[in-house]
């Protein structure tokens, strides 16, 4: 099948983002409360965390295994990534646009965060773990290599109870769209 990938990422740079649903295929999606992972002080993490951070478990990677990244994000009971939308993400990827960004454990990959760079604007589409707390130094892993690249926005779309863990917080549409556009006019890369 033939995708209009420009067609997607002016989709997202606009706010919306894709999800399959059992009806129709894939589908757009926006909400009036998005949810944000702040890239200042409000960032938080659970001091039990600072422990493994400190250990030094998990070691960081960036596409080092993209697919097996998408496929842990789609391996739920229910899940909204389909075929369809898996292939997109590797034709995103191979454009330069998706991105997954790992946690290892020597050879086994932990967990990890997938997500779609425009400008300074990260999306973050999934995250799953395979070992404990995997997931969550990616996230922080996450925070540290945008802060370092000087991206202005980290979008988790929708709030959930370990997004709030970690200082996520919802704003308004008219707010998020704002924010968006800046991110939008600066040129960062995760790599």
């Amino acid at each position: 099948m033939q995708y209009d990938l420009a067609a997607i990422i002016q989709g997202y740079a606009q706010g919306y983002f894709l999800m399959a649903n059992d009806d129709t295929g894939l589908a757009w999606y926006t909400s009036r409360d998005r949810t944000l992972i702040p890239l200042d002080h409000r960032f938080r993490y659970p001091k039990s965390l600072q422990r493994v951070l400190n250990q030094e478990r998990f070691t960081v990677a960036i596409n080092r295994d993209f697919p097996a990244v998408v496929a842990g994000c789609a391996n739920r009971e229910t899940t909204w990534i389909s075929e369809e939308l898996r292939e997109i993400y590797f034709l995103l990827h191979q454009a330069g646009f998706a991105y997954s960004f790992e946690t290892w454990q020597g050879d086994k990959l932990a967990g990890g965060i997938l997500g779609i760079v425009i400008g300074g604007a990260f999306i973050g589409e999934s995250m799953f773990y395979q070992i404990p707390e995997g997931s969550k130094v990616a996230m922080v892993k996450l925070v540290e290599r945008l802060r370092q690249k000087q991206f202005v926005l980290f979008d988790a779309q929708m709030m959930n109870p370990h997004l709030a863990r970690f200082g996520g917080y919802r704003i308004q549409d008219e707010d998020y769209q704002l924010i968006l556009q800046r991110a939008l006019l600066r040129p960062c890369t995760l790599v």
